[in-house]
């Protein structure tokens, strides 16, 4: 039984990936800030806000809808690494660091929707 959303492992890996896209993005051309810097860190941050977000929701089809948008963001933050290392913003050591993040956080919000689904702990 979890007592904060802080206490979910995909929050948790989702957290550290949106310090890791701050701490990368600083490095980006100055001309970035408004563009590829801020949407990457504003969907970064959508992918723990949706989770945080999500876990104080009563029904199990409200939990998942905004666990579907964590995914949505996550996506989208796929792309931005792509993006990233195709400008030659990122090295390919970032990309590998980033992309191997993304897909724990990936299947750890799997693992917990199958959960809610299969009622483990959640009521509807």
């Amino acid at each position: 039984m979890t007592i904060s959303f802080k206490d979910i492992k995909a929050w948790q890996l989702a957290h550290q990936f949106v310090i890791d896209v701050y701490r990368t993005t600083r490095s980006f051309p100055k001309e970035e800030r408004v563009g590829l810097s801020s949407q990457f860190q504003r969907a970064a941050v959508s992918i723990a806000a949706n989770i945080a977000e999500g876990y104080k929701k009563l029904g199990k089809a409200d939990k998942l809808r905004f666990l579907n948008m964590s995914q949505g963001s996550l996506e989208e933050c796929r792309y931005y690494i792509l993006l990233s290392k195709d400008l030659e913003y990122i090295g390919s050591d970032a990309y590998l660091r980033l992309n191997d993040e993304i897909e724990k956080v990936s299947w750890f919000i799997n693992a917990y929707c199958k959960g809610i689904i299969n009622n483990q702990g959640i009521s509807d």
